[in-house]
C-alpha cells in the first residue's frame, strides 16, 4: 500500500506497527500524551496543555528528543469543527498541509481529512474515539490506521481508555496519524463538555 508522506518519512514503517498511546494526566481532559513503540521506547510526546480552551487551540506533536514535528490548530471562525495541520512549529503566515473536518454527529468520530499538498488525497475516520474504536481509511477505502482498546499481553485484561493502541499499516505516516489522534481527542472532549455542561474527561469513565 502506498501512502503520501505528510509529516516526516522517519515515521513510516515497512511493517505493520503498533504504538501504545498514554494520556499523561489523571486530572484534566486533554492534558497530554506519550507514545511508545513495542520495545517501550518513546516515539512521540505532547506536553501538558491544560484545561483552558484557549490553550487547546494549538497543540504541538514532538518526537522523543523534543523536536517539533507537527502543529495542529483549530481554525476560527468555522461553521463546523475544523482543525489544520502545519509541519513543525507553526509560524505566522505558514500554510497548512492538511485539514480535519467533522460532521455534526455528536458522539461519533465521523471525520474527513483533506491533504492540501496532494489533491485528491483524502481520508475518512469512522468509529467512536471515546470508546477507542476508530479506523482511518484512504480514498480507496483501505484501512491505513486503527485506534483500538489495548489488552494486557500477560493477563488478557482490557486496559482503561487512558492507554490505547495506534495500529499503523505499512507505508502510513505515524506522525500524521498521531496528529489526527490529537484532533479526535479535542473533538471528543468538546462533545463531553457540550453534553454535560462541565469540563470533564469522558475517556476516564468506564
Amino acid at each position: 500500500m502506498k501512502a503520501g508522506v505528510v509529516v516526516d518519512d522517519g515515521f513510516i514503517f515497512a511493517e505493520e506497527t503498533h504504538l501504545t498511546v498514554l494520556k499523561t494526566s489523571l486530572f484534566f481532559a486533554n492534558d497530554g500524551f506519550t507514545v511508545y513503540d513495542c520495545k517501550g521506547e518513546l516515539v512521540f510526546r505532547v506536553d501538558t496543555y491544560g484545561p483552558d480552551t484557549r490553550d487547546r487551540d494549538e497543540l504541538v506533536l514532538m518526537d522523543a528528543n523534543g523536536k517539533c514535528l507537527l502543529t495542529v490548530r483549530r481554525k476560527r471562525p468555522s461553521l463546523h469543527q475544523r482543525w489544520e495541520g502545519f509541519v513543525g512549529e507553526r509560524m505566522e503566515g505558514q500554510k497548512p498541509i492538511f485539514s480535519v473536518r467533522r460532521s455534526s454527529i455528536i458522539g461519533r468520530s465521523n471525520v474527513t481529512v483533506e491533504v492540501y499538498q496532494n489533491p485528491g488525497e483524502e481520508y475518512q475516520i469512522e468509529g467512536n474515539f471515546a470508546q477507542r474504536c476508530c479506523t482511518i481509511f484512504n480514498t480507496m477505502k483501505e484501512s491505513v490506521a486503527e485506534i483500538r482498546r489495548k489488552v494486557d499481553a500477560s493477563t488478557h485484561v482490557m486496559l482503561g481508555k487512558d492507554v490505547f493502541s495506534l495500529c499503523l499499516k505499512p507505508g502510513f505516516d505515524g506522525a500524521f496519524a498521531m496528529g489526527l489522534v490529537l484532533v479526535l481527542d479535542q473533538i471528543n472532549g468538546e462533545d463531553y463538555i457540550q453534553d454535560n455542561g462541565v469540563v470533564g474527561d469522558p475517556v476516564r469513565e468506564q
